[in-house]
């Protein structure tokens, strides 16, 4: 699995032109699952993305979490983050996770963030619709997180 956090001030989605579900402060989630990720990790992931310390303590360090600080989370299913580019100009998703696989991963993910004790929300776009994304990246701060480097 892949997750891209970005520590926002700020972020939204809209799923199918629908209301906007919105966060304050906190993280955004992008998360992808490839073919024959192991759901095991699940639990693994969710902790480490809301436990992982990229917001400023009192000393301006990247040492308070999420959680810590009672922040929120949103997050969006994006199977492109699998997309491979080594040949050509267009982007092969072969080794993205396909349909009921993807999207029970994704589901298990949200309930693991849902379950994390000390955030304030977690709100999520749906797997496969049509989403707008917006967001004041703040800092910037960015992590990529693959779970293929914890082998």
């Amino acid at each position: 699995m892949r997750a891209v956090l970005q520590r926002v001030s700020s972020a939204s989605v809209v799923v199918n032109g629908g209301d906007p579900r919105t966060i304050g402060p906190g993280l955004m989630i992008l998360l992808g699952v490839k073919d024959g990720d192991d759901p095991a990790i699940i639990p693994k992931l969710a902790a480490k993305c809301a436990g992982l310390r990229i917001f400023a303590d009192d000393e301006g360090k990247l040492n308070r979490s999420a959680v810590e600080l009672g922040y929120s989370v949103l997050v969006v299913s994006n199977f492109t983050l699998y997309g491979d580019t080594s040949r050509g100009k267009r982007p092969s998703f072969i080794h993205a996770a396909k349909g009921e696989t993807a999207k029970s991963a994704y589901d298990a993910f949200l309930q693991e963030l849902m379950n994390a004790q000390g955030l304030k929300d977690v709100q999520h776009g749906e797997f496969g619709a049509d989403m707008q994304v917006s967001l004041v990246n703040d800092g910037p701060v960015t992590i990529i997180i693959d779970t293929d480097e914890w082998k």
